[in-house]
């Protein structure tokens, strides 16, 4: 079995068994991922395939099964199923865990933060397609929960932040901080080149992109199934 392929396996199935705890009982909900994670996967599957014909970025042959879907490996395409559900999992936990914490500073300032700084590397680095796309689409993401006031947006934040521990760990063995060489290489021309430790710093704008509009449409399709707010 593929290194990255285990990597996968891990994470979802550490996450699945534990969704059949009482207190937060994930496996009621996702009938409400399925469609979520479907919506937002489909286009991140289309820019994935595009960005890796072009060489914007690829995959190592060593550490993969040999099974693709177009020019993408079996194991990336389940990145985008696998993943989501073990953040929207944190996000389930966080909420039933701690249901009555306050987040209204945290989620400010880390939106203040994330969305200057997302404008400043985009606008820095217009010739850097990842740099460029990952940042501007992350920026668009968290203006528009801004201004929606969504009430879900602070609970994602949180399980944002609480989820880069996780990221990091694996991230860090997909670009190589494990391993003689990365299972996911980046082209330099398109990325800033600033890294913690092995991994670029737009995985955390393209993360951002990726599961934010996921906990939000979830929490619509599970509000409204509910008679909740939706917003």
């Amino acid at each position: 079995m593929s290194l990255y392929l285990i990597l996968m396996l891990v994470s979802f199935g550490s996450c699945f068994v534990l969704s059949f705890d009482k207190k937060v009982a994930f496996y009621k909900n996702i009938r409400f991922l399925i469609p979520a994670v479907l919506l937002v996967a489909i286009p991140f599957l289309i820019w994935d395939e595009f960005f890796t014909v072009n060489d914007i970025w690829g995959f190592n042959q060593t550490y993969l099964q040999g099974f693709y879907m177009g020019s993408l490996p079996l194991e990336e395409v389940l990145f985008f199923f696998l993943i989501p559900y073990c953040c929207v999992f944190i996000y389930e936990v966080l909420i039933a865990y701690f249901p009555n914490i306050s987040l209204d500073t945290i989620t400010r300032i880390f939106s203040s933060l994330f969305v200057v700084s997302g404008i400043l590397m985009s606008l820095l680095n217009l010739n850097n397609w990842y740099t460029m796309s990952a940042c501007s689409f992350a920026v668009l993401c968290a203006v528009f929960c801004i201004r929606g006031k969504y009430i879900w947006y602070p609970r994602a934040i949180f399980a944002f932040l609480v989820a880069m521990l996780p990221f990091l760990i694996v991230n860090g063995v997909l670009t190589g901080a494990t391993t003689p060489s990365p299972i996911v290489w980046y082209n330099e021309a398109h990325i800033i080149g600033l890294r913690i430790v092995t991994i670029p710093v737009e995985d955390i704008f393209y993360n951002f992109g990726l599961l934010i509009p996921i906990i939000g449409i979830y929490h619509y399709f599970k509000a409204r199934r509910h008679g909740a707010a939706v917003k």
